[in-house]
């Protein structure tokens, strides 16, 4: 799994394309402030994995960071271009789930980008240490 994050002072998207034929119908987008916007691509050796693990990963990397950052607020980014292997589109998308639910009941705020969109987006990501991480989980 690999994990590019930017702390960001505000955060919008708003549905462009619908890429996957399955995804769910949505055309409102959303702005978010003070969050971690966390670009996530699941690969396929990550499903040799257990899944709880992988999601606890990345949960525990994302809690880091957000604390780093002085910010609860997380934002869950399905990115496939972070790498050349790539993971089912199903695995991904339970991997984001489980994740949500441990940074959430871990007292964390959470947004999921919609799954199976382009997005337009608008990133207001200020320079300082920290601010953007990448990380191969």
């Amino acid at each position: 799994m690999k994990v590019l994050t930017f702390y960001t002072r505000e955060f919008s998207y708003t549905p462009a394309v619908k890429s996957l034929d399955s995804a769910p119908e949505v055309s409102e987008g959303n702005t978010i402030h003070d969050a971690v916007l966390a670009l996530i691509q699941v690969e396929e050796d990550d499903e040799d994995k257990d899944l709880k693990s992988r999601e606890k990963k990345l949960a525990n990397h994302l809690k880091w960071v957000t604390r780093k950052n002085k910010s609860k607020n997380i934002i869950l980014h399905s990115f496939a271009h972070l790498g050349e292997s790539k993971a089912s589109q199903e695995f991904s998308k339970q991997i984001l789930d489980a994740a949500e639910v441990r940074l959430q009941n871990g007292g964390y705020t959470t947004h999921q980008t919609p799954y199976g969109y382009f997005l337009d987006l608008k990133i207001d990501a200020p320079g300082f240490s920290l601010a953007r991480v990448w990380q191969s989980l």
